[in-house]
């Protein structure tokens, strides 16, 4: 006896619509290209205003990411050798609080003094300096004749040059004496560490929560661009603290070592400066240089100081930037100035602890869409040209 074939069950008709149904769920539209620059500039108009209304309150923010960016590295080294990254955080943000700490106590009364000395004789400078511009006004002189260089304009420029030393002078005074007012002892002192902690205990979180906010049709190539920016950033930020700090010692203990009164402050100071490329060095050069020739009024200490600069120098050249940045860095000193002075021009100083970093990230995205460019067909086809 055979059995009948089973009819499978034809589909139920979907009812119709009425009160209580709802319509099949939509394709989830895409964002289009206006929203999506939109976006990109509604955020980073935000940005810009945030800076510009908080730029007078962001400056221990600032330092303490730069603080915990800094010290990441060897905070992660020790959580993956077993200790806790909040421990770890905390010993590293504590023994730099230390040394910064140790370094303004033994500095700063050393500075007062020299402080005291500039102060004292200044006078003495500027009459040095302007006994050596006469000489060689004098000189110029005898070889020219008195048709080119006369009498009334030698005691001119020697005037003129002794006014603005007196103007310099008083002014690096005011300058370096009432440093500390221009921030707030307790915003820096306290605020900084302890923003700095935080920063750095979660950075790995923080990290990760950025990462997870990227959109996902792009987020392999913003992730990759990431990469790049903290590569040449932290090339160049840690290359330059490191470079800066042994080039404040050479400058230091050799103008020191040579008999220069003002010696540490000028080393110091060059150091510290020679953040800026060129700039730094240059203008360290030139203060030690002036305030030689009015200390000593010979040439020979003036060849000293110069020594010390070239050897600075020569260290700088051929073993700090070969052995710690190599060809990591990716920063042209021209474009580093520029956003240094345009970041402070525009946010104060805020804008140069943040110039640096916006610098490394406009760089790496330029040359990603030079590289985009140069494969695109908009570089690659001939242009064609009707007959």
């Amino acid at each position: 006896m055979t059995l009948p074939a089973v009819r499978p069950p034809s589909p139920a008709a979907p009812p119709p619509p009425g009160r209580g149904s709802f319509p099949p769920p939509s394709a989830p539209r895409t964002a289009t290209r206006n929203q999506r620059l939109a976006l990109i500039l509604g955020f980073l108009g935000g940005l810009v205003f945030a800076l510009w209304l908080f730029q007078s309150i962001l400056t221990p923010f600032v330092l303490a990411a730069v603080i915990a960016y800094f010290l990441d590295p060897p905070t992660s080294h020790l959580a993956r050798l077993g200790v806790p990254r909040g421990l770890a955080a905390g010993l590293l943000i504590l023994l730099f609080a230390t040394v910064v700490l140790l370094a303004l106590l033994l500095l700063y009364p050393l500075l007062i003094a020299q402080i005291g000395v500039l102060v004292n004789q200044l006078p003495t400078y500027v009459a040095g300096i302007g006994t050596a511009l006469r000489d060689v006004l004098t000189s110029i002189e005898q070889a020219l004749g008195p048709e080119l260089v006369d009498g009334r304009l030698r005691e001119l420029a020697v005037g003129q040059a002794a006014a603005f030393l007196s103007y310099l002078g008083g002014s690096a005074t005011r300058l370096i004496g009432g440093g500390f007012a221009v921030f707030s002892i307790f915003m820096l002192a306290i605020v900084t560490p302890i923003v700095a902690f935080y920063m750095l205990r979660d950075w790995p979180g923080m990290m990760a929560r950025i990462e997870s906010w990227l959109p996902r049709r792009s987020s392999a190539t913003l992730r990759a661009l990431g990469r790049d920016m903290d590569r040449v950033l932290s090339a160049w930020l840690r290359g330059q603290l490191i470079c800066c700090a042994i080039l404040a010692l050479i400058y230091g203990v050799g103008l020191q070592l040579v008999g220069l009164e003002l010696g540490l402050t000028v080393g110091l100071l060059s150091g510290v400066l020679s953040f800026i490329p060129y700039v730094g060095s240059l203008t360290g050069f030139m203060a030690a240089v002036l305030l030689a020739i009015g200390q000593f009024g010979h040439w020979n200490g003036v060849l000293w100081v110069v020594s010390v600069f070239v050897v600075g120098q020569i260290v700088e050249g051929y073993i700090i930037y070969p052995r710690l940045l190599g060809d990591r860095v990716e920063l042209h000193a021209v474009w580093v100035i520029f956003a240094l002075f345009a970041g402070g021009v525009a946010f104060g100083f805020v804008g140069v602890l943040l110039a640096v970093p916006i610098a490394a990230a406009i760089g790496v995205v330029a040359r990603y869409w030079l590289r985009r460019y140069l494969e695109s067909p908009l570089y690659l086809d001939p242009p064609r040209t009707g007959l």
